[in-house]
């Protein structure tokens, strides 16, 4: 059994942080959480040939070339298709998860990696852009079941004093894999046309290494008591995740939810979305997941060249300028991890959505002005890094983590498909429509991600409470006090109304003095 291991966060001393526990946190955000980063960044540097590759086979194919439109399309294409195999990965994720646990579920779908990869990297040999168009659908469909099956996975088998850190995890890999992408986009390593297909290719590594060390480790207790009602496995899952600890608690806990859910199925969407018990809750995942995208930071990661490229930095150093981005999202996700459960969830999502509400207005502004003032190329370039660090502290991680929490068992699945298709959809609006917004709005289109992450940044303030350290009964109890006292507080205000309005008439006046003199008479 893995001995206990003691972290520093914020000057005091995590209890329970075990070897397993951040075994199981790395290699499943390592082999499936990376690769949404990677694939998120990998079509940037290796665009052009790209570009020249589709060109050169419909030249091949019918004799003539593709127009300027055409060919921006089919990249376009190309980059979004992503996001449409994510939406696809995350409606049906509620059934994996149920059918085959969460562990099982990341086990059994890396098979779609080594398809995707096959696919890209064999495509410049078979003279066929629909192989790279479809291994970009694959690997969608992997990261849309991934960003919701390891945010989950991990938040079960958590004790809720590290469920904030253990949640930021996946996080921290994502950005490690846009970093991995700038790196090895470089012309000194992968960047050289002839190696963009084994570039695309390379996401297949971690998997390996995550396909061969991961099914070794234990199911989410949560999902073997609660839903498959193995008590011993879960005491031994349990046991496996805890050191020197007291786990007849936690396994107390998960029985409580568990007779509260006696009655109770899986939801499905539809049934969730009509349970007006977790309205305010599935309002909350709507909001988030959809800001967490249509914040524009899939526009800075899909489009940096041609953002810096515009803000006027040499062709020759922006790959290198980009790589530099990188560092900055690993650092920032640490910052995050490491402060979330001294912060909370709330204010790293409302300090992350104003940090990049207020760059992407920065953006606009020192675009708009640096054809007067040189400088300002510079000041482009840190509104930039501010959106990405700003993102990458809190947005990127934490509306995943909070969709975990704000559920009971029952819930959970369905709430990770609405915000994980809702994410989505969101993120191939934007890999879409921004080359074509950008075209028409010019620098003014950043104004538009900073009036979306303002908004989410106020209703963050104002509507989602703070969920560290606390259990997932507690949370869905805070969430039922909230609906009573609205409710309440409606009644109040109906009934203040019809005494008004009778009032008016001269009819309950009467009647209410008629029956205070009566009660009063003992």
């Amino acid at each position: 059994m893995a001995e206990e291991v003691l972290v520093p966060l914020a000057g005091k001393i995590i209890p329970h942080l075990t070897g397993s526990l951040l075994a199981v946190a790395f290699l499943t955000s390592f082999g499936s959480s990376m690769l949404y980063g990677y694939n998120l960044a990998v079509v940037n540097s290796p665009a052009v040939y790209i570009k020249d590759f589709f060109n050169k086979t419909a030249l091949s194919r019918n004799g003539k070339g593709l127009s300027g439109e055409t060919l921006t399309l089919m990249y376009s294409l190309t980059v979004s298709v992503f996001a449409i195999g994510g939406l696809l990965g995350s409606l049906i994720v509620g059934v994996l998860v149920t059918r085959f646990g969460r562990k099982g579920t990341v086990v059994k779908t890396t098979v779609l990696v080594f398809i995707a990869g096959s696919l890209m990297g064999f495509s410049r040999s078979c003279g066929s852009p629909e192989m790279v168009i479809l291994g970009r659908f694959i690997t969608g469909i992997h990261s849309g079941i991934s960003l919701s099956v390891v945010p989950m996975y991990l938040g079960e088998i958590a004790p809720k004093n590290l469920r904030g850190f253990l949640g930021l995890v996946p996080s921290i890999f994502i950005g490690t894999g846009v970093f991995a992408a700038q790196i090895l986009g470089l012309h000194e390593l992968l960047g050289k046309e002839e190696h963009w297909p084994l570039f695309l290719s390379v996401v297949v590594v971690p998997t390996l290494i995550q396909l061969m060390l991961l099914p070794w480790f234990p199911e989410s207790p949560r999902y073997l008591l609660i839903e498959k009602h193995n008590v011993h496995a879960t005491i031994t899952a349990l046991k496996w995740y805890r050191s020197n600890c007291n786990i007849q608690a936690e396994i107390e806990e998960m029985q409580e939810e568990q007779h509260s859910l006696t009655s109770m199925k899986t939801l499905s969407v539809w049934n969730l979305l009509l349970d007006d018990t977790v309205r305010w809750q599935v309002l909350s995942v709507v909001v988030i997941n959809i800001g967490m995208q249509l914040s524009g930071i899939d526009a800075i990661w899909f489009y940096t060249n041609d953002i810096f490229e515009n803000a006027g930095i040499p062709a020759r150093e922006i790959p290198y300028t980009t790589a530099g981005t990188g560092v900055i999202e690993i650092i920032a996700g640490l910052i995050g991890c490491f402060t979330i459960e001294k912060l909370g969830r709330r204010y790293l999502m409302v300090g992350g959505f104003t940090m990049m509400g207020i760059c992407s207005s920065g953006i606009t502004f020192t675009l708009i002005l640096q054809t007067h003032l040189s400088f300002m190329r510079y000041l482009s370039v840190c509104c930039v890094v501010g959106i990405i660090a700003g993102f990458c502290i809190g947005p990127a991680g934490v509306p995943f983590l909070v969709t975990a929490e704000l559920f009971k068992q029952s819930h959970r699945p369905a709430a990770y498909i609405v915000g994980g298709s809702l994410n989505w959809l969101s993120n191939f609006t934007v890999g879409f429509v921004f080359p074509f917004l950008q075209m028409s709005a010019g620098s003014y289109c950043y104004l538009v991600f900073a009036s979306i992450c303002l908004t989410v940044a106020v209703y963050v303030y104002m509507v989602i409470p703070e969920t560290k350290n606390k259990t997932f009964m507690e949370i869905s109890q805070m969430f039922s006090n909230k609906e009573a006292v609205q409710e309440t507080q409606c009644l109040l205000l109906v009934d203040h109304l019809k005494l008004k309005t009778m009032n008016g008439y001269g009819v309950l006046e009467n009647h209410s003095s008629e029956f205070e003199s009566s009660s009063s008479v003992p």
